[in-house]
């Protein structure tokens, strides 16, 4: 058997199973296991697969048939202009929330030094991303997960970062007051009774405790911007993802907490996704 027939093979198993990016998926596993880029093995489609490899294959393609998700296979997920580490302990970072980096960049100059908190970093993805391009940033992460924050340890290591970002294990309400200029945040928001309603490979696979808020899904964004407001600077930022259906109690819960709405994003589905806040004293 070749690589083509190989990912012939993949193809075919995947798309019976119903997983819809079937093709895209069966070369990005059989990279995993040959340990080769998609390209290396489209260029080489003739050559031959040894049987260990192709078993190996074959073990990746039956995780991907029931659900798992592709960036959990394969170990890792593009994020921005960047590559992650990722694993079962971290929620996979999505497109939506590439809006953050985004705001953030757009508030700030290259050459600008401010002091950023990410809340919930998980895999350090927006941190991280947010440094790449910010170099004079004083940044501090933080997560409730020890295991999210050798995760994103392990990427700050990656992208030559270490050094540069202050990883700490501590739930927000615990953490020492100390004036930043900026909060960026993803935290869980989806209601208790949705969590079944979500797809196979998210309920199934992501950590609850990355995805799970209360009977409202307001409950982390509720202490987060209790919390900001001792932790921000006056006129500091504060950017946040959110539910596509929380925007109208999210900015009463803002302006309630002395704090101006500059704007809400929206995500490729129209739905409101990011919102960027000013602290007013």
């Amino acid at each position: 058997m070749n690589y083509f027939e190989a990912l012939k093979y993949g193809t075919l198993t995947l798309q019976s199973n119903n997983i819809k990016t079937f093709n895209l998926d069966s070369e990005l596993i059989l990279s995993e296991a040959l340990n080769l880029t998609r390209e290396q093995i489209l260029i080489n489609q003739k050559k031959k697969i040894k049987k260990e490899d192709f078993d190996a294959y074959k073990n990746l393609l039956d995780r991907r048939k029931n659900n798992e998700p592709i960036a959990y296979i394969i170990k890792k997920k593009e994020f921005w202009r960047y590559s992650f580490i990722v694993s079962k302990d971290v929620l996979i970072p999505r497109p939506e929330t590439e809006q953050i980096v985004e705001e953030v960049f757009k508030y700030t100059g290259l050459s600008t030094s401010k002091h950023v908190l990410d809340i919930g970093t998980g895999s350090g993805c927006i941190i991280i991303s947010i440094l790449k391009e910010r170099p004079k940033f004083h940044c501090t992460a933080i997560d409730i997960s020890k295991k999210a924050i050798k995760v994103a340890i392990s990427n700050a290591k990656m992208h030559h970062l270490r050094n540069k970002i202050k990883f700490i294990n501590i739930d927000i309400d615990k953490l020492f007051i100390k004036k930043y200029d900026l909060i960026v945040s993803n935290l869980p928001y989806i209601r208790s009774n949705k969590i079944n309603r979500l797809e196979k490979d998210v309920r199934m696979y992501e950590p609850l405790i990355a995805l799970e808020a209360g009977l409202d899904g307001l409950r982390e964004i509720k202490k987060l911007i209790r919390k900001s407001t001792k932790l921000l600077k006056r006129n500091g930022k504060l950017i946040i993802e959110i539910g596509h259906d929380q925007e109208i109690k999210v900015k009463m819960l803002l302006k309630k907490n002395n704090f101006y709405i500059n704007k809400v994003c929206k995500d490729l589905q129209s739905y409101p996704r990011i919102v960027v806040s000013t602290k007013l004293s």
